[in-house]
């Protein structure tokens, strides 16, 4: 695990500073689109789209959730420490079933009643 935690900052350094570019790039469109002047239907759709922020703080719950939940499982399934694949392989099903939950509930809010 020692020689993981170098890894594991790197990557969530390199998230972070994604995160903020995606963050700052996403406020420079929207500036120019509003400073342009021309808001024609589509130029609203795309603010629209941008602003919308509740389907982004749904996925993101959804898989911290059921990463977290796949930790607090890791710590009661027993497995080798030193070379098993096993919690990698577990963490990965739950965070996957957490993509898959943030799917089905986007697709059922988007499908009208019948």
């Amino acid at each position: 695990m020692k020689q993981l935690l170098p890894f594991f900052v790197v990557i969530l350094f390199l998230v972070l500073v994604a995160v903020f570019i995606l963050a700052l790039l996403k406020y420079r469109l929207k500036k120019r689109i509003i400073e342009s002047g021309n808001l024609d239907e589509i130029s609203l759709k795309v603010l629209a789209q941008l602003a919308s922020s509740e389907d982004e703080a749904l996925k993101w719950g959804l898989i911290l959730l059921t990463s977290g939940l796949g930790l607090i499982v890791l710590e009661f399934v027993p497995f080798s420490a030193d070379g098993s694949p096993l919690p990698y392989g577990l963490e990965m099903v739950f965070t996957a079933s957490g993509f898959l939950l943030y799917h089905v509930l986007i697709k059922n809010r988007n499908q009208p009643p019948i």
